[in-house]
């Protein structure tokens, strides 16, 4: 992956969690039971968590290729897919077999900052 499409994902995710937070807190909210808008917000809060992190790896990216940090950005955007899409998903259709696949996603965010801490060790 390069550093200008991931800068490119970046800067999408971070589109898509300002307008689902604004669409969350202004339309969602009295629709949602409490625990539902909580996993949404968890998705959310996440999502922008990890959307900077992958900002941070493009511009790493940029200044010096590395294969960790390729692999990084590779596990924070299917990371995002599936942690914060599954809980997407879950709250907005009650789909409970989706709590399946957060954890796969979780395990991607956990690679991805592996990745990126290994580079950072081997960075010249």
């Amino acid at each position: 992956m390069s550093a200008r499409f991931l800068m490119f994902s970046a800067a999408i995710s971070g589109f898509i969690c300002v307008a689902l937070g604004a669409f969350a807190s202004h339309l969602l909210k009295s629709q949602l039971s409490e625990r539902l808008y909580d996993v949404l917000q968890t998705g959310i809060q996440y999502q922008m968590f990890h959307t900077l992190a992958l900002l941070l790896v493009a511009v790493l990216l940029k200044q010096q290729a590395s294969a960790l940090l390729r692999w990084s950005g590779g596990a924070f955007l299917l990371g995002m897919l599936l942690f914060c899409g599954s809980l997407y998903l879950l709250a907005l259709n009650g789909q409970h077999w989706l709590g399946a696949v957060t954890p796969v996603g979780g395990t991607l965010f956990l690679i991805g900052w592996g990745c990126l801490a290994v580079a950072a060790l081997k960075r010249t």
